[in-house]
């Protein structure tokens, strides 16, 4: 049910065509809530059908014009009605991990090769989540609620990647045999 709500939120921040939603889900939302071109002009139509998003008029009609939405107040009901609701924390789903367990019993051949990839993974991700800390975040402008909010959505990706990182080191380091090769 998050996908209707992390395009809600994305609209009330900004109005915004298709087009736009799906880059600036590449570029911010996406890095704790994915989803594909597809799902989101899918829940674009949903979202304007239930009557909590609408199209906004063209200032002139052109061929080929983007359609920009907006949220209409049935639609900023429902994100905060959403916002307010109490919700678990998921369990853990990582292939990596259920790999690793698997590799306990069938052997482990090319896993330390796969957690090193990983490792790397996360550390790319480390410098560019802590890059747009330094640009979007400097401590002058911590002040605003709004900015507040983000930081800390943002710190919680930080925080997400160091995790990985030192586990991904401790479980490279744990597995290292005596020639230093798992």
């Amino acid at each position: 049910m998050s996908l209707p709500h992390a395009i809600l939120t994305a609209l009330l921040e900004k109005p915004s065509s298709g087009l736009e939603l799906t880059r600036r889900f590449d570029r911010s939302i996406g890095y704790f809530w994915s989803s594909t071109h597809q799902q989101i002009y899918r829940e674009l139509g949903r979202l304007e059908q239930a009557g909590r998003i609408r199209a906004l008029s063209p200032g002139r009609p052109a061929r080929g014009s983007k359609k920009e939405y907006e949220v209409l107040p049935a639609g900023r009901e429902e994100l905060a009605a959403w916002v307010a609701l109490p919700e678990d924390p998921k369990p853990v789903r990582d292939p990596l991990l259920l790999r690793m367990r698997a590799a306990a019993v069938v052997g482990a051949p090319g896993l330390g090769e796969e957690l090193r990839r990983h490792l790397e993974l996360h550390r790319r991700q480390l410098a560019e989540y802590l890059e747009i800390e330094r640009r979007d975040f400097p401590p002058e402008r911590r002040t605003d609620q709004d900015d507040r909010l983000r930081h800390l959505v943002l710190r919680g990706g930080i925080d997400l990647e160091s995790f990985w990182i030192t586990w991904l080191t401790g479980a490279i380091e744990g597995l290292d045999g005596p020639d230093g090769a798992v």
